[in-house]
């Protein structure tokens, strides 16, 4: 049997694309079928690593885990990370390719259209079910020309699309109208539905709504689908979910973490965000790092150098010093590894222009950047506690110095990371240690619970599914998903 499609494409960003698509990838896998995730190009500095050794958008992994199937290249064939204001790391089937300005990219990315659909379609032959989601809002027509992520890969696929409207942010009415009346015919001939997303209250007060929408567009409508109150529960790719309102747990503990300007890999967070005896503030610009913090942490960046100015143009580097000076405890995860050395060079000018930044001097390290991306999941035992961890590699740089002698953790033979003499500054490359909960648990001591935190992603997931099953008609959208064309 040939593998059926359906994309999903958006009004605008943040309008639950990519959840609704793990939910659905959950659902249907929980129904008998195979199913793939596919996003043709995506933009984020929240990646994971595939099990080919490659990376794509965090999205594609957690939707991979929801079909119940490793996470692999093919699933987000284009990603752009995000170095600069005006341009990006551009990464091809998992392997960076090199940086370029945004209207380079524009200019160059219809090339990129052949591995795209060989790579959806090499998806295909591994599924029944191929879930596609789009990128940003599927209306930006200045953007349509080449376009590889919205209706210029649904046209050159011919897989049918369904845009979500969320009407939580208001205006859902004119998004979805809207997008039929902008957009080229011949794009909107492949909308099969609309769907509105991110409901709260009586439902059926949306009923004149609903009609209006079908009337105007000549589609059916799904939903409205209610807000999924564990959303939050599940790693986020867009760094607009550090937009969200920060609950106050009331925690004994407090970790205090600046948000860099171009933070990266920040699911890094979540399980301690998960804990309930955990205060875990995001600093904003211009904010300081609160003085009753027990940890700072420094998070990935995707512009190490660029990240360090900013931190220091905000007056965080002094309250850092200040902190550890009081006793506290400073940890730093990949780029912010590399920040708590003496310096960082960048000789070839792999993030930005060439030159050396001095770093914040708390681990006597020194990074020297190199083009070449070291990727990978791996295996070790953390120093300290002796707890087994795993983690993933996904870093260009190599640091040496004294405190590498005490090391974060071993892999294999291997030392990895670096403390300092007095034990209160800890650097590693390794991301995502913390979903390990034996050593979270030692990490925290007595402010640690016996969270299990991956069984928690499962277990939302599985009322992600639930939740779409009760209020959407699922064998309804099936049906409207279409055969792949064999290649």
């Amino acid at each position: 049997m040939s593998a059926k499609a359906l994309m999903f494409m958006g009004t605008g960003s943040d309008v639950g694309k990519s959840l609704i698509v793990a939910g659905l990838c959950r659902a249907f896998a929980k129904r008998g079928l195979r199913v793939a995730p596919f996003k043709p190009q995506n933009m984020s500095n929240n990646a994971a690593v595939t099990e080919d050794g490659g990376e794509i958008g965090r999205a594609q992994a957690l939707q991979a885990r929801a079909a119940n199937r490793p996470a692999i290249t093919a699933m987000n064939p284009v990603l752009l990370k995000p170095e600069q204001e005006t341009g990006a790391q551009l990464v091809v089937r998992g392997r960076r390719v090199g940086s370029m300005p945004a209207r380079e990219y524009f200019k160059m990315r219809g090339e990129l259209m052949p591995q795209v659909l060989g790579a959806f379609h090499e998806l295909a032959k591994t599924a029944d079910l191929v879930l596609v989601e789009g990128a940003g809002s599927a209306s930006e027509v200045n953007l349509r020309a080449s376009d590889i992520a919205n209706f210029g890969f649904a046209r050159a696929a011919n897989v049918p699309v369904i845009v979500i409207g969320d009407i939580n942010r208001g205006g859902v009415i004119a998004a979805l109208v809207g997008t039929f009346a902008v957009i080229d015919p011949a794009d909107a001939a492949l909308i099969v539905a609309t769907l509105v997303n991110k409901f709260q209250g009586d439902p059926s007060l949306f009923d004149a709504g609903k009609s209006f929408i079908a009337e105007r567009c000549g589609r059916p409508v799904f939903g409205p689908l209610p807000m999924f109150a564990g959303a939050h529960r599940l790693p986020a790719e867009d760094v607009l979910a550090l937009d969200a309102p920060q609950r106050s747990s009331g925690g004994r503990y407090t970790i205090a973490v600046p948000r860099l300007p171009r933070i990266a890999n920040f699911d890094d967070l979540d399980p301690l965000r998960a804990e309930p005896d955990v205060e875990l503030i995001i600093v904003e610009a211009g904010k300081p790092i609160p003085r009753h913090a027990d940890l700072v942490i420094l998070p990935g960046s995707k512009a190490t150098r660029a990240d360090l100015a900013a931190l220091r143009s905000h007056g965080w580097d002094i309250d850092i010093l200040a902190h550890h000076r009081a006793g506290g405890r400073v940890l730093g995860i990949c780029g912010g590894y590399q920040m708590l050395g003496k310096t960082i060079a960048d000789p070839d000018g792999i993030e930005g222009a060439p030159g050396t930044s001095a770093g914040l001097g708390l681990l006597d390290v020194e990074t020297m950047l190199a083009p070449i991306k070291q990727l990978g999941v791996v295996h070790g035992i953390d120093a300290l506690h002796d707890q087994s961890i795993t983690g993933y590699h996904m870093h260009m740089g190599l640091t040496e110095g004294a405190d590498r002698t005490r090391p974060f953790a071993s892999i294999g033979a291997q030392p990895e990371g670096a403390r300092s003499a007095d034990g209160l500054v800890t650097g590693t490359y390794l991301h995502g240690v913390f979903a390990s909960d034996g050593f979270r648990s030692a990490f925290l001591g007595n402010n640690a619970s016996d969270t299990a935190y991956e069984a928690g992603v499962e277990a939302t997931l599985d009322a992600l599914a639930a939740h779409l099953e009760t209020h959407l008609d699922l064998d309804a959208l099936y049906a409207l998903a279409q055969p792949v064309d064999a290649r």
